[in-house]
């Protein structure tokens, strides 16, 4: 990458929110998180699916409620095997961990916040010198988990991302 990552201030921002959040409102920010830049490690590695299952593991959880710590931890796992068979401190790297700390958040809700500063990474590596799309990702990623806390209401009803 040639320049180190500079997390903006909004990250602190981002990481109190989570700590105010819902698990479940949680879970649906971390699978979009690191969607958003999973291409990045399918465009390396196409034949590898750990980090993809990683999510699809997670979105599960999110639709049964249904935990087994031992599918959640080989995927979370798997999918940072997969970062670390990628290039030092390259985009699918970023992303595949994305994926990884994504999946945690059903075990650990603070991983969230995890799977969004590696995303946030992957992109300051496919973008190095412009600081304003970092900025922007973690701009986003605040709007999300706020309109996602909202989508969840208090009731308890399910998140519209885990009906897919």
């Amino acid at each position: 990458m040639g320049r180190r990552f500079k997390d903006p201030a909004i990250g602190k921002d981002i990481e109190s929110l989570a700590r105010e959040s819902d698990h479940r409102a949680l879970i649906a920010w971390a699978v979009e998180c690191a969607e958003r830049v999973l291409p990045l490690f399918e465009e390396h590695s196409p034949n590898d699916p750990r980090p993809r299952r990683a999510m699809e593991v997670l979105r599960e959880f999110g639709r049964t409620g249904r935990f087994s710590m031992k599918v959640v931890r080989e995927a979370s796992l798997s999918a940072h095997a997969a970062a670390r068979e990628c290039p030092d401190d390259g985009p699918a790297r970023f992303a595949a961990r994305a994926a990884g700390q994504a999946v945690a958040t059903a075990h650990v809700p603070t991983h969230a916040t995890g799977a969004a500063y590696y995303a946030a990474k992957a992109i300051a590596t496919v973008r190095p010198l412009d600081a304003d799309a970092i900025i922007e990702e973690r701009k986003w990623q605040y709007r999300r988990l706020v309109e996602l806390i909202d989508e969840l209401g208090t009731d308890g009803e399910k998140v519209r991302l885990f009906r897919r």
